[in-house]
């Protein structure tokens, strides 16, 4: 009996055209959803939080986890009504109807697109303090590059090379935890016990309004948890484990970020008022912090892998925002080319996403106030979409009654404060991020209404 060769071993099938490949398991969307969120997310923000929060960093993180946990049980209930690509552009459609569906994707787009860019940035600064005779936009542009090679490579193959570096992540993230509390066990804090849940007290009494505003800035950490959803047509085993990967993630990250805050608070030798008063500072705080408790091979080991952690926490970005592309390309939201794939892999869509996170994060890395303008506006189009997304569950479970049993508290209240929680936290954003929301809101408008007249010209 013959064997065949290798090459004449037929593989799996080809999906069709319009269709994506079912390939990943549990660990893939974890790893995915890891890696946009990544485990050291909070590094490149600490300083602000210490400023903004009054010193009480470590809470900050609990209140924004527990905050971002009703908008993960609301994916949770939405991915199993759609369990399709598009996240909440898809939630939106059956939940709100056609109209409200393309104004969910079309905000969660602004989210999509600009995170992977403040992501390649990131990346960039990192290897610029390692490699300073390289330019800062040139290293930024080399991880977009070598990215978006993975992510058109297929799914499967960007999650391997992801695991490894989230791997990687994940054991800086354990020295760094371990020399912390060697330190403090030997040397002492610099600060107060409890001060990264109370305050350190140099800029007054304990402030729940300051809390709240630090919080508005900590989203930015978590945003990516979501993005797991947008893999629910790529995943084997059925949309409940699209769902338990959501939360698994939101949980597993807000553990990791309150541990770290906690321990650099206690080692960080400036008070949050001297941080708050030298704004400059706040952008190396963890690093400094790490450099003067431990020692500079920590800080350049921290440095290294968030060099490499944020590249691949936009990759996961980049390949989450190709998704909502094609699925909203699908429905012919947006041009029907950018839903053709190629073995299941959306590449035109993928190429597309990958075009603007180029442009937008090169254009930061050029300019000295590029960091700012980009994050000052990410988390806008998220949090509205998020909104929409509380609304999808009343108006689906509840309005519609097409879910069967309603449960008030999982369909109802649920939903209720989590949307109450983003709308809250969006006024708390600044107002540089509400303009720019406004204004793209304004257009999504503008073309829905232009696709309707279409719509009504060709009927």
């Amino acid at each position: 009996m013959s064997v065949p060769a290798a090459s004449e071993v037929p593989g799996p099938p080809e999906p069709p055209d319009g269709k994506l490949r079912r390939n990943l398991g549990f660990r893939d969307l974890v790893v995915y959803g890891l890696l946009f969120i990544a485990p050291m997310a909070p590094v490149g923000i600490f300083g602000t939080l210490d400023a903004k929060s009054h010193g009480a960093v470590a809470l900050v993180y609990i209140v924004a986890t527990i905050a971002m946990a009703f908008t993960a049980f609301s994916y949770a209930q939405m991915v199993r009504v759609a369990p399709r690509a598009g996240s909440v552009y898809a939630y939106a459609r059956v939940g709100l109807g056609k109209g409200p569906g393309f104004i969910a994707g079309w905000m969660a787009m602004l989210d999509y697109l600009l995170i992977p860019a403040v992501a390649y940035l990131f990346s960039g600064i990192a290897m610029n303090s390692l490699v300073p005779d390289v330019s800062r936009w040139v290293w930024t542009a080399l991880a977009v590059v070598i990215t978006t090679l993975l992510n058109l490579w297929g799914v499967r193959a960007a999650a391997r090379v992801g695991f490894a570096v989230l791997a990687l992540e994940i054991v800086v993230l354990v020295i760094f935890i371990v020399s912390a509390i060697v330190v403090l066990a030997t040397d002492g804090a610099q600060r107060g016990w409890l001060s990264p849940l109370t305050g350190d007290g140099t800029q007054g009494a304990f402030a729940l309004s300051a809390v709240l505003g630090a919080v508005s800035v900590a989203v930015l950490s978590y945003l990516g948890f979501d993005a797991i959803a947008t893999f629910a047509e790529e995943v084997t085993g059925g949309s409940a484990k699209v769902a338990r990967a959501v939360l698994f993630c939101l949980v597993l990250t807000g553990v990791l970020f309150v541990a770290q805050t906690y321990l650099a608070a206690l080692l960080e030798p400036a008070t949050s008022a001297q941080m708050a008063a030298d704004p400059a500072k706040q952008g190396s705080a963890f690093y400094d912090t790490v450099d003067a408790s431990v020692g500079s091979w920590l800080h350049d080991l921290v440095a290294v892998s968030k060099a490499i952690g944020a590249a691949f926490a936009a990759l996961a970005g980049q390949a989450a925002a190709g998704r909502l592309v094609f699925a909203m390309a699908r429905d012919r939201r947006l041009p029907k080319v950018l839903s053709r794939t190629d073995s299941g892999v959306p590449r035109a869509a993928l190429l597309v996403a990958a075009v603007i996170t180029l442009v937008a994060a090169v254009w930061a890395a050029r300019r000295d106030d590029g960091l700012d303008q980009l994050t000052s506006v990410v988390d806008i189009g998220a949090l509205t979409a998020f909104t929409l997304l509380h609304a999808s569950v009343v108006g689906w479970f509840v309005v519609r009654r097409a879910g069967g049993p309603v449960s008030w508290w999982r369909h109802l209240l649920v939903p209720v404060i989590g949307a109450a929680i983003a709308v809250a936290v969006i006024v708390e954003a600044s107002g540089t991020a509400q303009v720019v929301g406004a204004i793209w809101l304004v257009v999504g408008l503008v073309v829905l209404v232009a696709q309707r007249g279409r719509a009504a010209d060709t009927a």
